[in-house]
């Protein structure tokens, strides 16, 4: 079990390792870096969606859902700040509040 942890954290810090290292002779171009561009929202939206959406039962569109009630502030605050930690503080503090 622990060989496994550690050799996963091996790859996991040399695949990073390749495009952070200014040494290295390896440059990613610009069509990649587009590409590359989409993966943190496209993760982000895999991790959310199931929280806010769907329970035990199947989906929950249901205004009782605390999930998405904080979900739907927090994209207001979001769009109205563009400030991370109101955003983080409103979403959080709603669903402490409502759960």
């Amino acid at each position: 079990m622990m060989t496994t942890i550690v050799l996963m954290a091996c790859i996991t810090f040399f695949t990073r390792y390749l495009f952070l290292h200014r040494a290295l002779p390896f440059k990613v171009g610009p069509k990649m870096q587009q590409f590359l561009s989409f993966s943190a929202p496209a993760v982000l939206t895999a991790i959310w969606v199931p929280i806010v959406f769907i329970n035990d039962e199947g989906i929950n569109l249901d205004w009782q859902n605390p999930y998405l009630i904080a979900a739907v502030l927090s994209v207001i605050v979001a769009y109205k700040t563009h400030n991370i930690y109101y955003t983080t503080l409103a979403g959080m503090g709603l669903f402490i509040i409502l759960s």
